[in-house]
């Protein structure tokens, strides 16, 4: 691995090392949504992410760092990490073990090197300049996405139908009507399916940088693709289509491109 990917999991096990503990333990949440709606945060995540940008700055001073919990610190910066220490709160306070830690390298503005971590699974999804693989422990296992030609043929995801809105749940009512299988409620974890070759496509929108950027170099180091619903690189839209066969894009833009940000 490269210099940046091998600090990428060293981060990781920092970020496993504290939210482990918390994990399924009587710890509470506080509601940071308000008026908004129910999101929640825990202990867990707050220091997490702090643990993480301490290893930042004792190792790459000079990089900058976006994170969901303490936000931006010289975001402009040549190499900046993007940071989501507990992607999937929700999973995580209900003891699902579908919640993971993304970490990402943003180089020159693009994402070059991405972890999805799920520690209480011993797995770290990571991708960059050397490829796509999964650790777990000491084994390591190549990462590749799986051919599907056909929407009709495709398990497809997204976290939940209600982050849509009306234009949007109409689009993705009817990418879910040609798809073989829809699976609910996996985050994250589902983007890693597709990197390792047992999911086709993820949908979704309202996502911020710290929910797509590690991301991208996870499948697009797998030989997938990772698109906004225009067809282009993501963008402030917040509308992810994520595939492991680039096929894909256009049968889903078919009905995606019509609720396009």
């Amino acid at each position: 691995m490269t210099e940046f990917e091998s600090f990428a999991v060293e981060l990781a096990h920092e970020a496993a090392r504290v939210t482990l503990p918390f994990f399924r333990s009587d710890i509470g949440h506080e509601d940071k949504g308000g008026a908004a709606g129910f999101d929640p945060v825990t202990e867990a995540d707050k220091q997490a992410e702090a643990a993480i940008r301490r290893l930042i700055a004792d190792r790459y001073p000079d990089h900058g760092v976006i994170g969901e919990e303490y936000g931006e610190d010289r975001p402009d910066a040549e190499h900046v990490w993007v940071l989501d220490p507990i992607d999937g709160t929700r999973a995580f306070i209900s003891g699902l073990p579908l919640w993971t830690t993304l970490i990402a390298l943003r180089t020159a503005g693009k994402p070059t090197v991405g972890v999805i971590a799920q520690p209480y699974l011993d797995e770290i999804f990571i991708g960059g300049p050397s490829g796509a693989r999964l650790m777990r422990g000491e084994t390591e296992t190549p990462l590749a996405v799986r051919s599907c030609e056909h929407l009709t043929e495709a398990v497809i995801s997204t976290t939940d139908p209600d982050i849509f809105n009306g234009a949007e749940r109409g689009a993705w009512t009817q990418v879910r009507a040609a798809a073989r299988l829809a699976r609910l409620g996996c985050d994250a974890y589902a983007y890693a399916m597709v990197a390792a070759g047992r999911m086709d496509l993820v949908a979704e929108t309202s996502l911020k940088p710290w929910d797509w950027s590690a991301l991208v170099p996870v499948i697009e180091a797998a030989g997938g693709r990772v698109v906004n619903w225009r067809g282009e690189a993501p963008d402030g839209s917040g509308q992810i289509l994520a595939v492991g066969d680039e096929r894909l894009i256009e049968q889903a833009m078919v009905t995606l491109k019509r609720a396009a940000a």
